[in-house]
């Protein structure tokens, strides 16, 4: 009984410390998070030839508005161009984006996906100019994007002040139904933990896979070192592998359609996860290197993409606090309290806003979200590989 009673405390103590390194990132994080808000860049007079890449598969129902809100800019419009990657969208739509001051591609990929519409546009704009650039800055915009007016101004102070790499603030534009309520306060959380905290500490923002810019020569080159369903990871790792400090623009929003139904939250979720474990499978190899030269920020970014999802975490957490409370009670203190603190990270992580009556509703969709966050950790087999598109519902 005694050597029964040792190997379960030492697995009861491995487990806890895992998961305390875990949520001790978070906290810590979450704290940085409250700080005053990030930098803001003074207005530049200068001008940066400048090109937004908004790749659409099916995006019928949204695109419009996205192209009409990025071409409704305060710089000067013979600066910067619009390219829409067109794939797979009727032809009504392409006939009506033919129409408006941009650049249409209508490419029909045997396999689609975000990578392959980004290197076949600039496959084409590069086309015909080998020996010059023919842009300083290439923005990703989602085709359900929407961006304020003074978005690119804001992107050009933060280049006229040395960076190369931003992320801007995206945030829902739709709060409806309980899972979209859920998926904004998720995505806040995260630009709290993984860009405005870590920036405020001299670590670079997380991408987001939209409302990024870059510096043009470094993206047309590097863009075909992607090929996944998780380019931003992919991107993310190769700049930080250079030493490249990616800045977070929090007060530059670009507004994003939120998933509303339970199966597309399924599918991205499974598509994101299945990313994340791919490129941490190729970064762990580079963790030695990274530590040797002291680049830290690489070495924070291997372990986030380490972390539980969230709400696994703490479903994990909880469900771990009752069992032990009623077979072992004095085990169950230690986890109560981590659980607790894992908690009071995440509310400190989210912003007053979010916090309305349509969260406190929504809140009771979590426990099933979890399920299914917990079914796809079995099921990322090839979700990295193979395009899966997330239906839009907003128009």
């Amino acid at each position: 009984m005694d050597g029964i009673k040792l190997t379960l405390e030492i697995i009861d103590l491995v487990f806890f410390t895992l998961l305390l390194i875990q949520v001790a990132y978070i906290f810590y994080f979450a704290c940085h998070s409250f700080r005053k808000k990030c930098r803001k860049y003074p207005k530049t007079e200068s001008k940066f030839k400048t090109v937004v890449l908004i790749p659409a598969y099916g995006d019928d129902s949204v695109i419009e508005k996205t192209v009409d809100s990025i071409l409704n800019q305060t710089v000067d419009k013979n600066f910067y161009e619009v390219v829409v990657i067109s794939d797979h969208m009727c032809e009504e739509t392409n006939k009506m984006l033919f129409l408006k001051p941009i650049i249409l591609f209508t490419p029909q990929f045997e396999r689609s996906s975000k990578s392959n519409a980004l290197k076949y546009a600039i496959n084409n704009l590069n086309s015909d100019y080998s020996e010059k650039e023919r842009y300083d800055i290439a923005v990703i915009l989602d085709s359900d994007n929407i961006v304020d007016q003074n978005f690119l101004q804001d992107i050009w102070d933060a280049f006229d002040n040395g960076m190369e790499s931003i992320q801007a603030h995206r945030v829902a534009k739709n709060r409806s139904a309980g899972i979209s309520v859920l998926d904004a306060a998720s995505e806040e959380i995260n630009n709290s933990l993984f860009r405005k905290a870590p920036v405020k500490v001299g670590l670079s923002a997380a991408l987001i896979g939209s409302g990024m810019a870059f510096k043009y020569k470094w993206f047309s080159k590097n863009v075909f070192n992607t090929d996944s369903a998780g380019e931003d990871k992919e991107f993310e790792r190769l700049l930080l592998m250079e030493g490249i400090f990616t800045d977070y623009l929090e007060n530059t929003f670009v507004y994003d359609e939120k998933i509303s139904k339970s199966a597309s939250f399924y599918a991205q979720r499974r598509r994101w996860m299945a990313a994340q474990a791919e490129i941490l499978k190729v970064a762990i190899k580079d963790l030695p290197h990274a530590i040797k030269i002291g680049n830290w920020d690489y070495c924070s970014r291997i372990f986030q993409w380490m972390l539980l999802p969230r709400v696994i975490l703490v479903g994990v957490l909880g469900c771990l606090s009752a069992v032990l409370t009623i077979l072992a009670p004095a085990y169950s203190i230690k986890w109560w309290a981590l659980f607790l603190i894992l908690l009071f990270a995440l509310a400190f992580a989210l912003p007053d806003y979010i916090v309305d009556k349509r969260f406190k509703k929504a809140i009771k969709c979590a426990p099933w979200l979890a399920v299914l966050m917990f079914c796809n950790l079995f099921r990322m087999k090839n979700a990295n590989k193979t395009f899966i598109h997330t239906e839009h519902t907003v128009k």
